[in-house]
């Protein structure tokens, strides 16, 4: 089993290191963790992940390594472990913005380097990935493509279309707490004690999705189901649409996008 250092301790490199412990992908003595600020990660520690601010010694040994540093951060980052890294590791970056192109500049030895996409639902091996690489065999693609199914589901894509995927998977977490939340508010006001709202229109979204997954269904076909004439979910429903419900929801998108390519 190759040992795996993750570069950069923040939500996303904590959530991968819990998950890669919670699915049993690897050890917790496997898996290394690098922050300036070491002091915040005392729950990984404590499960038998190593931690350590020194990237560069991070990398030694290492089969993995995932660089979750911030985009501004990456050629500092990488200058200063590039000495240690070898044709035999795996390079996967979860760094928005930055390409695989971007990465080889930097790094300037010829090596596997992938782009993956998680959102932060990889904590509970639930995350949506993308992935895409260059300079990768099949063992190295079935590798990282393994890990990654033990966190969740994985589809590899074209690259160009990778901040599209930060956008619609990682993003689009926040989206989505942000629809269940209204939801508990609406529940609150028709009766119901905020506990209770949370639990139904959570459970709700999650039984949504599981529909969609395991049937391969449209959201259409679903909502059908569930609209019967001069009913109240389309007379809801309608309501929602008239107030901009889902052009909102695809500005919102189109925005962050537009956000990214600006950056």
């Amino acid at each position: 089993m190759k040992k795996i250092s993750i570069i950069g301790g923040g939500n996303l490199g904590t959530a991968i290191a819990e998950g890669l412990i919670k699915s049993k992908f690897c050890k917790a003595a496997d898996i290394t963790v690098t922050k300036r600020n070491i002091s915040t990660l005392k729950e990984l520690a404590a499960k038998g992940v190593k931690v350590q601010s020194d990237n560069a010694a991070a990398v030694k040994g290492a089969g993995l390594v995932i660089l979750a540093v911030k985009p501004f951060q990456v050629k500092e980052v990488l200058e200063g472990l590039k000495k240690n890294l070898s044709a035999t590791q795996i390079v996967v970056s979860v760094i928005t913005g930055v390409t695989v192109s971007d990465l080889n500049e930097i790094i300037k030895k010829k090596l596997p380097v992938f782009r993956a996409m998680p959102n932060t639902a990889i904590a509970i091996q639930e995350s949506m990935t993308c992935l895409s690489y260059a300079n990768a065999s099949a063992s190295d693609i079935a590798y990282v493509s393994g890990l990654f199914e033990t966190l969740g589901k994985v589809t590899v894509i074209d690259e160009k279309l990778m901040d599209a995927a930060t956008v619609l998977g990682a993003c689009g977490t926040a989206y989505a707490m942000r629809y269940i939340r209204a939801n508990i508010q609406g529940g609150i006001e028709i009766g119901f004690d905020s506990k209770t709202a949370n639990l139904i229109a959570a459970q709700t979204v999650k039984g949504a999705a599981e529909l969609l997954l395991q049937k391969g269904t449209h959201p259409e076909q679903e909502i059908d189901k569930v609209t019967t004439p001069k009913g109240c979910t389309i007379a809801g429903l309608n309501e929602m649409e008239h107030q901009g419900f889902s052009s909102s929801l695809i500005r919102g998108i189109t925005a962050s996008y537009n956000k990214i390519l600006k950056d």
